[in-house]
This record gives structure tokens, sequence and C-alpha cells, in this order.
């Protein structure tokens, strides 16, 4: 999201990516934004002390949650041999008409939100208000998912359409916008992607030129490209025999910002009890995180050709590194000191092992009982990857009295640059604003994101962001996954379970998550028990430490894990690990849900169950399929214009409920979307002329249907039809 989200499913707003788009002044280039990175990252943590400071005990009275979807814009040209889809430059005037329509009356609950995103041809859509703490909320999620997808089609012309995939499959292949647009612009430099393709706003251009002038060069992506029988790279000596992964192995290259911000997912964000409950949370989902990416995947297709990889994730990884040659290098190679660059943040020569944009590397829940015991945290230890952070950032933090583990998680986020600067907006008032912390936070695009309030005097609580998840085909999915993420959290905290591993793990665990079929194929870490096993080996009464907060403090260090199928994680292995999603429905049942939400959750839970046991296809497989056995396509891990344009249709239609899909769906029927339906109108009751009023009911009585069903309505006791007869009005003078 690159926008603010004032009314949005935050839980009630927040801080977005990419900060606001509402900010007005004048961003500046690179060079000339050089002077005020110091500056900018020390006033940032001066911002965060007093923020913390001032809303550390802040409690909130529910809990809030809600989803976002981005959903790309694409039109289908020409007949036949000449069809093709490409996407709709459109965006900016939709989001205008969408905003418009929506009003801003207070008194309509179930509205939509409506955001720009960073490509043009995209809109981001959330719920107009968050969710609530109740059982029956989870039933607004798809009606209200529903409702965005419906109100969007609305307003599409009739040649356009808005398929939930997270990638548009001829991104970069040829003129692939509508208007047509040439590459090479000023702005991305980039042989595949025209300027034009991305969102107008100016922040826009200079976050996408800044990345690349920091790096050095146009940022670097390369997919491995998917085998076939006939794909003509795999024909060349070098990789005939290249081992899978190996640098022999061919990929699809990318060279732009928008091959991965034009992605589309779905993020939940969930409002915590508290300051430490969204810590806990924060590390608990980083672990699911790897296991939703791979349930949800569904981009097995990179700039018109098949890809090894069914994920998106590592794509915007790459498409958003800034990382200077030195910040890359491999370890152990020495630095050169002309690539010295004092203004940047470790002088652009401190090695950083990831882009700003992947999986978490560290947890950041603490346990004030161990540091009372003169006991080591046991989060340390499971955070085994190490941290580069800025020393003078956490010295800060430090002597500002900031724990340990937080301390170390700003200092992380602040080893980076800021990478647009408002010339206006430098000179701030740090005890009122946190623009210049909110400026680092929201770049560090992580698989889980922790939120603290978005303002001083903000009514929001602290949060957490859920990040990995890839849009699917259908609402129902959408909502699915969605609703299992909030219950989990629920499970989590009211059977006080612990689901952490090493931080490598799950690193690996992300890795795995991408590989093509990664769900049949691929097996994750996880652990064996939640909470701690029972018998002659089980801990003692004090080796959980419960905190003033609540939550439980592992202080044995029992972090025994094992390698498991997604369907084992999900649906539970042996006597010992009963699996998710039956930890889910013994939360449902501990609450007492109602039977209306309870069968709408089973109906979820089945979803996610036969697509984690191979059951039913995710969407990567289905569309890998549908393009292997198009009519059109040649074996040789090309999607060709005409098998794109048939893949987006067919999403499309499965979205609106217009074609069925059984190997995603199984048995799930989507009820048909109706776009003139989108807009709800007032019961008004403001005076109608009579003229007017005379014509309506003379037509209306007339009508056929309408006077047999009064008969009907009317008829006797003995069954005899009263015969009706339209009264007359008189027509005004």
């Amino acid at each position: 999201a690159a926008h603010s989200k004032p009314n949005s499913a935050s839980a009630g707003g927040g801080p977005p990516d990419m900060a606001p788009l509402h900010l007005v002044g004048t961003p500046l280039d690179w060079e000339d934004s050089k002077p005020f990175l110091k500056e900018i990252r020390r006033r940032g943590v001066k911002q965060f002390v007093t923020l913390y400071r001032r809303v550390e005990h802040a409690t909130g009275a529910e809990l809030l949650w809600g989803d976002e979807i981005e959903y790309g814009v694409m039109k289908t040209i020409g007949r036949g041999v000449d069809r093709t889809v490409k996407v709709s430059l459109r965006a900016p005037e939709l989001l205008e008409q969408l905003v418009k329509s929506e009003g801003d009356d207070p008194r309509r609950h179930d509205g939509c939100a409506w955001h720009a995103e960073y490509g043009r041809w995209m809109v981001e859509a959330t719920p107009r208000h968050p969710f609530g703490g109740y059982s029956t909320e989870l039933l607004r999620v798809e009606r209200s998912m529903r409702l965005r997808r419906q109100r969007l089609l609305s307003l599409l012309k009739p040649d356009e359409i808005i398929p939930t995939v997270p990638t548009f499959p001829l991104m970069g292949v040829g003129q692939f916008t509508d208007p047509p647009a040439l590459p090479h612009g000023p702005v991305a430099n980039s042989k595949y992607v025209p300027d034009e393709a991305i969102n107008p706003h100016p922040r826009m251009a200079t976050l996408t030129k800044n990345i690349r002038t920091r790096r050095g060069s146009n940022v670097d992506i390369r997919a491995p490209l998917y085998k076939d029988i006939a794909t003509p790279e795999f024909s060349e000596p070098a990789a005939a025999d290249a081992a899978h992964g190996s640098a022999a192995w061919p990929h699809v290259d990318g060279d732009a910002m928008a091959f991965g911000m034009g992605s589309c997912c779905l993020q939940v964000t969930l409002q915590a009890h508290n300051v430490y409950e969204s810590r806990f949370l924060t590390d608990q989902l980083a672990v699911l995180a790897p296991i939703m990416l791979a349930l949800t995947a569904g981009t097995p297709i990179f700039r018109g050709r098949l890809v090894d990889t069914d994920a998106r994730w590592n794509t915007i990884a790459q498409a958003v590194d800034d990382r200077t040659p030195a910040e890359r290098r491999a370890e152990g190679e020495p630095v050169d000191d002309a690539a010295r660059q004092p203004e940047l943040a470790g002088e652009g020569v401190r090695r950083m092992p990831k882009s700003r944009y992947g999986s978490i590397s560290h947890y950041i829940y603490d346990c004030p009982a161990a540091r009372m015991a003169g006991k080591a945290n046991p989060m340390e230890q499971l955070s085994d990857l190490g941290m580069e952070v800025e020393p003078e950032i956490e010295q800060l933090l430090d002597e500002a009295g900031i724990d340990p583990p937080l301390r170390q998680h700003v200092a992380y986020n602040f080893s980076r640059d800021p990478l647009v600067v408002f010339r206006e907006r430098v000179d701030i008032d740090d005890e009122v604003e946190t623009e210049h912390f909110e400026n680092l936070q929201s770049t560090n695009w992580n698989s889980v994101r922790w939120k603290p309030p978005p303002a001083m005097d903000s009514e929001i609580g602290w949060r957490t962001e859920f990040r990995p998840m890839e849009s699917q085909l259908t609402d129902f999915e959408n909502a699915a996954f969605t609703v299992i993420v909030v219950l989990l959290t629920r499970a989590i905290l009211a059977f006080d379970l612990d689901l952490l591993l090493p931080i490598s793990k799950v690193d690996a665990n992300m890795e795995r998550a991408h590989a093509r079929d990664g769900v049949r194929t691929q097996k994750f870490y996880f652990r064996k028990h939640l909470v701690e096993p029972h018998g002659p080996h089980a801990a003692d009464d004090h080796a959980h430490v419960i905190q003033p907060q609540g939550r439980k403090c592992n202080m044995n260090h029992n972090f025994e894990y094992e390698e498991m199928t997604i369907a084992e994680i999900l649906n539970g292995k042996g006597a010992y690990f009963p699996g998710l999603l039956p930890i889910v429905q013994a939360y449902i049942e501990s609450i007492n849900c109602d039977a209306t939400t309870r069968h709408e959750v089973h109906r979820y839970m089945k979803l996610i169950a036969m697509r984690a046991n191979g059951s039913l296809l995710t969407n990567a497989a289905w569309m890998r399929k549908f393009v292997t056995t198009h009519p059109d396509y040649l074996s040789d891990s090309v999607v060709s214009p005409t098998i794109a344009h048939d893949l987006m249709v067919a999403a499309h239609e499965i979205g609106v409920g217009k074609r069925g899909c059984k190997e995603v769906l199984g048995e799930v029927v989507i009820e048909p979307i109706m776009p003139e339906d989108a807009w709800d109108v007032k019961l008004e009751a403001s005076h109608v002329d009579k003229e007017t009023r005379n014509i309506l009911l003379n037509e209306y009585m007339h009508r056929t249907s309408f006077l047999t069903r009064l008969r009907k309505q009317t008829s006797s006791k003995d069954g005899e039809l009263p015969i009706v007869t339209a009264p007359h009005v008189q027509p005004a003078h």
C-alpha cells in the first residue's frame, strides 16, 4: 500500500507501506536528499521514543482488525488470434470516481475505503470501518470483499476486467499498457516498463528513481525459468545439464520496481490489547508467514514466461533492493574505501544480507522476567541470523531506556536510508510529528510488521500487520485465509501457544514456500509441541514465568522442531501435534460460537485443509495447468498474448461467479456478483412532485405482474379470485 488509510481496516487506520500520499511538497532527488539523511534518521528515532513513552501503556478496549486487497484493472483487446490483454492505466480516474461515489457519510457502516497503489492500473480497497471482536464479525469479511469487487466492477468499461491475481502475466512484454507507452523513461530507466505505468503522484516517481540511484544501477530481478520439453533456453549446452538453482540455470529478468510493487496481495492487520501483545503476535505470526505464502501461492508467470517458482515475494524483494554493491557483497569480501559515502547509513558499505523487503530477521518480544532473574532472553537464541544495526541509533535507543529486543528492531530498521525526502518536511516538530519515524518504518517491508499508533494523539492502538499472502481468485478464498489468520491469533492467545522457531529456519521456510507446487512437494520446519508436553520430561511449575502482561515466557528454551508437510502442519501429525486447523476448531468450540458463524468457518477450514493435502489446487498450480493445457501453448514456457488473454478472462469470470472452478474451490459455488447492484441508496422521504408521482403510480398499477400478484394476495375465502381493477389516477393539472 502506498497511501494514508485513515478509515481503513488496519484496525482503524495507520501508517501505510510507503508513507502517505496525502503529503504535499517537493520530493528530492537522491543527491539532493543525501545531506538530510542522517538528520532524518536521528530525528526519526527521537520521534519513536517520544511516541513510545506517550502511548506505551495504551490499551485497546476490543479487538479491531481488517484486510486489504489490491486489484489490477485490465483491458481485453481484439478477437481470435489477435486477442490479448493489457493493463488499463485508468486507476487514478477510477479512484476519484470510487471515492466520490462512496461519500463520507459516517453512518454508512458497510462501505469501502479506496486507496492509490504503486501501479497506474492498480486500486486498493479495504473495509470502510474495521471489523470488531465478536464472532459474527467473521461473517462480514466475505460480504465486504464482494462489495468491493462489485463497486469496482460497476465503474469498468465493457472491455475491462479485474481478475484478482497477484501479477499481470504480460508485464514487460511489448506494449502491455493501454494507452500504449514506450519504455526507457527517465524515472524507471527500464527497457521493459514505461514510466507512464507508475502512479502519477510525484512520490512514486521519486521512490522509483532513488532506489536505483542509491543502488548504483537498475534493480536486478531474476526468476528461474520453468523447464518444459521445448523451452529453447535449455537447448544451450551450458543450461542443458545445469543444476536447479545454479547460476547456469536460465532465468527471466526484470529491471524495474513495477515488476514487484505492481503485485497484488492480501494483508491482514490486527489491533492488539496492548504493546506487549502486539509484539508477541508479531513474532508468532512471523512463523506462519511462509506457510500462508505457500498456501496462497499464485505467481507462476513472470514477464510472459512460466517460471519455476509459485510466489511473488522474492521478486518484490529484488524489485526494491536499494543496497549498494558494497552492501550486497559476499560475506568476507573486503570493502573498497572508495565506495564509502559518509552521508549514507553505514557509509553505504555495511554488509546487508537482505533487501529491505524480506522476511523478518529477529524477534521483538521481550522477557522481563528472564532479565530480572539474570537469565538470557529466550528470544535471543532464536534470533540467530545476526543483526545489522546503526550503532549511533542503537545507542540513542539504549540511552532512552528502550528494552533490548525493541532497541534492536528499531536500530535494524534505521540501518537503512529514507528513500523519499520532502524538502518542506525536513524540519518538523519531533514532539508532535512521527513522519521521520514512519519514513523508515514504512519502507522496511517485512513479512510481518509491528505497527505503533500512527500519531502522538491517535486513538488507534498497537497493531500487527500480516503481509505474506497472495491475492486469490475469489472472495471466498480471500475471506477464508483472512478469517483463519485472525482465528489463529485468538487461539494462540487463548491457549498460550508458542510457535517460535530459530529465525534461520523461518528464512529457510520462506525459500521453500516459493517452490513450484511447494504445498505438495516441500517440507517446512515447525514446532513439534506448541505447549510444553506432559510427562517425565515436562517443564516444572516454574519453567514458564507469567509476566504482568499475561503472556508466558519459555524459560527452559524447549524449542523442539522438525520438518513437516503443510498438510501435517494444518491438519495434524501423529499423536503429538494436533494441527493448526483442529486448534482453530477447538477455539471456536471453547467460545461457544454461534451456529451460523461456525458453519461458515467450517467451510473456510475445509477449503484450506483440502488445499493443504493436495485435494485442491493452489491458484499458481491452476494457472500453470491452464497455460500448459491451452491449445496455443507450444511447450516452450511462453505465455503468449492469446493464452494470457484467456487466462485473465477465466480468472475474472471465476472471481465474479460466471465460471466454476472445482479444481480450486471444490464444491464451493460463487454466487454471481452483479455490478448493477453495487451501490446502496438512501430510503429518501423527500417530496416527489405530483406529476412524477402520478406517472409512476399509473405505470406500476397497470403492470400485469403486479395485478396477478395482487389478486393472489387478496383471494377470497372460498378460493375465488376477486376481480381487481387498477385505480385510475388523474394527472396533475
